[in-house]
This record gives structure tokens, sequence and C-alpha cells, in this order.
């Protein structure tokens, strides 16, 4: 059972990018976005089947994340073999995923 950091990633700009594949047993997490530019980043997070969400899976769309700042979203749950996926439309966004595996 995996507790702790579950998956970190500084993503590139314009690019789905899997920070965490939910393992054997459904998994509770957070997911934390910080931008570390001095402009505005509109981000989007999904709970996916694939590493290209599909249109219902997302759970924030083009959401803007303020400069030097941070977004988060708690309580979290994925079933097995889950994906969180990530995007950010620039660089500049860093990841986390912190939480247990069931």
């Amino acid at each position: 059972m995996a507790s702790g950091t579950l998956g970190q990633v500084a993503l590139a700009a314009a690019t789905n990018t899997t920070v965490y594949t939910a393992g054997a047993t459904p998994s509770t997490f957070n997911v934390s976005f910080t931008n570390t530019t001095g402009s505005p980043i509109a981000v989007n997070l999904s709970i996916s089947a694939a590493s290209t969400p599909a249109a219902g899976e997302y759970l924030e769309y083009q959401t803007i994340v303020p400069p030097n700042t941070a977004f988060e979203r708690t309580g979290l749950v994925a079933t097995s073999g889950k994906l969180v996926v990530a995007y950010a439309v620039s660089a500049g966004i860093n990841v986390n995923v912190y939480g247990y595996e069931g």
C-alpha cells in the first residue's frame, strides 16, 4: 500500500501528462497545481481510462491558476487502473498527487 506522494511532474506546455495511475485497490488522493510563473495559466484535470481524456472525464477544464500560487482538488478517489491526467496551456505548472492506496 503506497501512501504519501503518489506522483509529481512539471508539466510541459499543451501536453496531456499522466501524473499517477491507480493501483489494484481504490486510491484516495489530492491534486495540487502550483504556478511558478508571473502569469496566469489555464489547467485541465481528469481521472481517465486513457491518457487522452474523454469529454466526460474532466474534473477541471481551463481552470485558471493565478501567478505564483496553487490550486488544489481534495478528496478524490480513483478505481484500479484509472489515470490522473493533467494539462497546462503553457509551461510553469508543477503537479503533485498525494494520498494513499486503499
